[in-house]
């Protein structure tokens, strides 16, 4: 992935000012820093589902770029809607809530995308599911209704339904910040696990415990731009940037 020069505002409001970096296959990054700083806008447009205003990301050979004042573009694919839709065929989003269908068990929730996006067979794609459920830890759970299911187990089956259209990348947006303290590790655990079989990842996360531990990278973010990218120990033990370094002073 490279995120080149991204720029993003809503009106006169900048929220990303020039935001670039570069990460490699099997990474897991975690994006930190104070809520309004633009780490979600940033998550929503690396899956194209918000336009850029300038600056350029590719993802497993699809970019998405905009010179400033220009319409957005992209290469290969001459029409921008078609290439946000190849983009999101690499890129699974988790989000802060769970967006399970109410009225869908478990499994139907999960079997539902690759049936309807890639045409898979009600057969392969129940195979699948089930697969997938078992390896989150929810095989008991396939014939439950969400509303019967706790905050955790919710969390986890949206990472299934996520990882059922076999992306290469895995974005995050606060997976657990809705849950309660008690949950929050068997989530974080289903992602340290996707993490060890090699999958892309790349967490905003308020999880700073998670982000030391797991992480590959860190990046720090505030007021729309990138401050400090570096390791889990030698960002939570010298931070080069001060502003990090408030940040972090609780965890120092």
């Amino acid at each position: 992935m490279r995120v080149d020069d991204v720029r993003k505002s809503y009106g006169a409001i900048d929220i990303l000012k020039g935001v670039s970096f570069q990460i490699e296959e099997g990474d897991l990054v975690s994006i930190i820093g104070p809520s309004g700083c633009g780490k979600s806008t940033l998550l929503r447009c690396l899956n194209g589902l918000e336009s850029l205003d300038s600056g350029v990301i590719d993802i497993c050979g699809v970019a998405l770029k905009r010179t400033p004042g220009a319409k957005p573009a992209a290469n290969g694919p001459t029409d921008l809607a078609h290439a946000a839709h190849l983009l999101r065929k690499n890129v699974g989003m988790v989000f802060q809530s769970f967006n399970l269908f109410p009225h869908k068990t478990l499994l139907e929730n999960v079997m539902l995308a690759p049936m309807v996006v890639k045409g898979t067979s009600k057969a392969e794609a129940e195979a699948n599911a089930e697969r997938l459920l078992n390896k989150v830890g929810l095989g008991e759970r396939l014939e439950h209704y969400p509303i019967d299911l706790s905050g955790g187990q919710q969390q986890r089956g949206a990472i299934a339904r996520a990882l059922a259209m076999a992306p290469k990348v895995m974005l995050y947006d606060e997976p657990t910040s809705a849950l309660d303290p008690g949950l929050v590790d068997e989530v974080l655990d289903v992602m340290k696990e996707l993490d060890r079989e090699g999958m892309t990842q790349i967490v905003v996360t308020h999880e700073m415990r998670f982000a030391r531990d797991a992480s590959d990278y860190i990046i720090y973010m505030e007021k729309g731009e990138i401050v400090e990218i570096s390791d889990e120990d030698e960002m939570f033990t010298n931070p080069k940037d001060p502003r990090t370094r408030q940040f972090l002073h609780r965890f120092l």
